[in-house]
């Protein structure tokens, strides 16, 4: 058998931009991406929030002109809502083709924070594939809490797993969006659902609120994962994301089963440019990058 190949997408300037006191400017964000994708090599870039300001349209704009000269239109993705099609309005107008929309992933979040049914949220997603389509724009779902989704209310994702399985959706993002998970149970959730849905695409999105954010990415891929979401210097919201560095080094040098397309070689580049642009220092003892 060939090695796995395992998706990578960065998400430094969407959820690493929500670092506090972090905000890239149009000229940044474009230079940053075209580092990720020409020069890292990272297959997927999530650029962008949909409908937050005027600023991060202009930066979204100014990353299509450019990735439609370079035919990498397919790989630049924003986080979308469901607002009856205003995010999808955002991005036509934006010129961007591929959404990845921000859905619940835990009954929890389902009841309190939308008070809805699964049905009647089930129902509103599926309009909304219908609408992107209508504008080209190709979906992947993200299901929010979806790691205290499995740990509460397994039935809820498994009955949302089941609808999306007929839905025109490439990939399902799930993201340990509290950044709860243990090692052992990001492995067993995820190949529940990989045994489950075995042709489903299934990105990983670790949080590192306990310094678990490495270790869980690693399981996931044992279990079965296709794809990890990943931030430069391990950039994020509270306590970051999974860092790409960190998680490069450990598939490269102790999964051998599985192949990533990144070029190591870029890593540092990239690393101090974003430590310059976001004025986040990097400590002198961060791991493989680190002074």
């Amino acid at each position: 058998m060939g090695k796995k190949r395992i998706e990578i997408m960065d998400t430094t300037l969407r959820d690493g931009e929500q670092t506090s006191g972090v905000s890239f400017s149009i000229s940044e964000k474009l230079t940053i991406t075209q580092l990720l994708l020409e020069e890292l090599r990272v297959d997927r870039v999530e650029v962008a929030s949909a409908r937050v300001s005027e600023g991060e349209f202009a930066s979204v704009k100014a990353i299509m002109d450019w990735a439609n000269t370079q035919g990498h239109t397919d790989r630049i993705e924003v986080l979308s809502f469901v607002d009856q099609g205003v995010s999808i309005d955002w991005m036509a107008k934006a010129g961007v083709k591929v959404q990845n929309l921000l859905t619940k992933g835990s009954l929890n979040h389902l009841k309190h924070q939308l008070k809805k049914t699964p049905e009647q949220h089930f129902a509103e997603i599926a309009d909304i594939f219908k609408l992107a389509a209508k504008h080209g724009i190709s979906s992947n779902v993200y299901l929010e809490d979806w790691s205290n989704g499995m740990r509460n209310s397994p039935d809820y994702v498994f009955q949302y797993l089941d609808f999306l399985s007929g839905q025109p959706v490439k990939r399902i993002l799930l993201p340990d969006t509290l950044g709860v998970l243990t090692p052992s149970e990001t492995f067993d959730y995820i190949s529940q659902i990989k045994l489950r849905y075995p042709n489903l695409h299934f990105d990983f999105h670790a949080h590192n609120d306990y310094d678990l954010a490495n270790a869980n990415i690693l399981e996931a891929i044992r279990a079965g994962a296709d794809g990890l979401h990943l931030t430069v210097n391990g950039m994020g919201e509270r306590a970051g994301n999974a860092s790409m560095a960190s998680a490069v080094a450990a598939i490269n040098d102790f999964m051998p089963e599985v192949e990533i397309n990144i070029n190591e070689e870029a890593i540092y580049t990239v690393s101090k440019l974003v430590e310059t642009f976001s004025g986040i220092r990097i400590p002198s003892n961060k791991p493989i990058v680190g002074d």
